[in-house]
């Protein structure tokens, strides 16, 4: 059987593919790689199939050694990356010879790198996933030093892929804000105020949410609300009236109102952005009227 060995976990790295679906019934997360198109690319540098796992670290990097000769590639935050000390490819397929150690450093710009390894890492699916998730448990658990985990059977015939840029990790994080199911707790202003207002990353972020710093936005309403259904995106406001943007690992079930919910589409640019990062919310108007 291919193995990875992990030499060196990194302060976080997990195992994520595109996560589970259709099971928020259940009361279970999405889960799934924060930063999909990153996740995506590094798959399909590798050679692999859609939908194949990969190894998400954050900020520090990961180092693994292969028991067998296997073809790996590195996308999402920049970082340097070696093969037994000597310097390969971000962002492109690279061969590492068994036994050797591929080492991914800590991240020169965003948040969270992707490495694919040919084949995929196939640690067993837990309800059609093998993504861990950090709010449930799910899954298996983050990396730790001495980790082995089993890699699938490599693809029989080698992928050409086509160079696809990127975006860079965001000097400045904007979010389009739909209108949410609880507006109305809030004052009829309060999408206009929280488009103004000067809100940074805060350092408290992870893969549940994305936290932020700033000034505290008033409600109109006073009280908590019973617990109610939850969505990927939506934006929060907890007592201390700090926006609270829901990413992969986020609640399926919360109390506190939501003013709006962000598409799908900008959450890659959150899973990069640096806590200090601004962040500018846009309200956005579909004419569907507020998200229930």
């Amino acid at each position: 059987m291919r193995v990875l060995e992990v030499v060196r976990a990194g302060p976080l790295t997990t195992v994520q593919d595109e996560g589970r679906r259709g099971v928020a019934q259940l009361g279970v997360p999405r889960a799934g790689a924060l930063d999909g198109p990153a996740y995506r690319m590094a798959n399909l540098l590798a050679g692999n199939a859609a939908g194949a796992a990969v190894l998400e670290t954050t900020l520090g990097g990961v180092a693994v050694r292969v028991s067998s000769p296997v073809g790996a590639a590195v996308a999402g935050a920049p970082a340097p990356v070696t093969v037994d000390g000597r310097p390969v490819p971000w962002g492109a397929p690279v061969l590492v010879p068994a036994g050797a150690v591929l080492e991914v450093g800590a991240a020169t710009h965003g948040v969270r790198s992707y490495v694919a390894f040919t084949g995929g890492v196939a640690v067993p699916p837990v309800l059609g996933s093998r993504s861990a998730d950090l709010l449930s448990g799910l899954g298996p658990p983050p990396l730790a030093d001495g980790d082995r985990l089993p890699l699938g059977d490599a693809p029989g015939t080698p992928v050409r892929p086509p160079v696809v840029p990127l975006a860079a990790p965001p000097a400045e994080l904007v979010l389009r804000l739909e209108p949410g199911p609880r507006a109305d707790w809030f004052p009829p202003d309060a999408l206009a105020v929280l488009a103004r207002t000067g809100y940074r990353v805060a350092a408290q972020s992870n893969r549940v949410g994305l936290r932020t710093d700033g000034p505290p936005l008033a409600r109109a309403r006073g009280g908590e609300l019973p617990s109610e259904g939850m969505v990927l995106g939506a934006v929060q406001v907890p007592p201390d009236g700090r926006p609270v943007v829901f990413l992969a690992d986020h609640p399926t079930t919360g109390g506190y109102p939501v003013l709006g919910v962000v598409p799908e589409a900008d959450l890659s640019a959150a899973a990069q952005a640096v806590p200090g990062t601004p962040v500018r919310f846009v309200p956005v108007h579909t004419g569907r009227g507020p998200r229930r």
